[in-house]
């Protein structure tokens, strides 16, 4: 072969592998993007991540938060709502008590209000039954869960327990409830004479009643002159629910 034709050979063979095709293509994009790949550091990547991780918890724990002040008000009332049932569920127990003592006393011919308890502390002694005690209130029931404090005692033919009869027959629409008990019916009248209801009694404002004493009484009440969430006989403030044997 000639040497001008081995020339021509050499030039058609460079062309030929310097020329771009589709493959060429391919292959230079991956080695591209390999090459970009691996020019991030692990370090960078791992503090990406993180980054990430902690916009989320910060979201998660915005979220977790509205919604612990949307229910805090909802929680709250509804804790006073089973502090109240609790200081219901103890004034009716010491209400059976008062029942109980004053049935106990008829047993020994004492009437009226003699006949009645002067103090919580004779209601947890109990009264005796041939040669044991009998016990008619227990002790947890002889404190107001509202004012975490003694119960405030009304006494008979006063005037919270007047107001307490008004709120009463307002609720039972001009009704005055009867008193079942036999014994305590005969002096019901002596005890809490009758009132006539008012259309202008408010039954959701407190007594504001605060005295203290010791003598007979006929009922208890709370100590708490805040409103309630729960309506006592229609009554929305504690120191105007009375707890007695009375109307019942």
């Amino acid at each position: 072969m000639r040497h001008s034709d081995l020339l021509r050979v050499f030039q058609v063979t460079m062309m030929t592998h310097n020329q771009v095709g589709p493959h060429h293509n391919i292959w230079t994009e991956r080695l591209s993007a390999l090459s970009v790949r691996s020019s991030r550091s692990p370090g960078l990547l791992r503090h990406d991540e993180a980054g990430y991780t902690l916009v989320a918890l910060l979201a998660l724990m915005t979220i977790l938060a509205l919604f612990a002040v949307a229910a805090a008000p909802s929680l709250q009332q509804q804790a006073r709502r089973e502090k109240e049932k609790e200081a219901i569920f103890r004034g009716e127990e010491v209400a059976e008590a008062i029942r109980l003592f004053y049935s106990y006393q008829g047993t020994r011919s004492i009437t009226g209000e003699p006949a009645l308890p002067a103090s919580i502390d004779q209601l947890l002694e109990g009264v005796s039954v041939g040669t044991r005690k009998v016990q008619i209130l227990r002790g947890s029931a002889a404190r107001d869960p509202l004012s975490d404090s003694d119960w405030h005692l009304v006494r008979p033919h006063s005037s919270e327990l007047a107001d307490f009869q008004r709120c009463v027959m307002l609720f039972a629409a001009n009704v005055r409830p009867p008193t079942r008990d036999p014994q305590l019916k005969l002096v019901e009248l002596l005890m809490a004479p009758a009132v006539l209801p008012s259309a202008d009694t408010d039954c959701s404002a407190s007594t504001g009643s605060g005295d203290v004493f010791q003598g007979p009484f006929i009922g208890v009440t709370s100590q708490n002159s805040t409103s309630s969430v729960i309506h006592y006989y229609g009554i929305g403030h504690h120191d105007g629910w009375i707890f007695t044997p009375l109307f019942r």
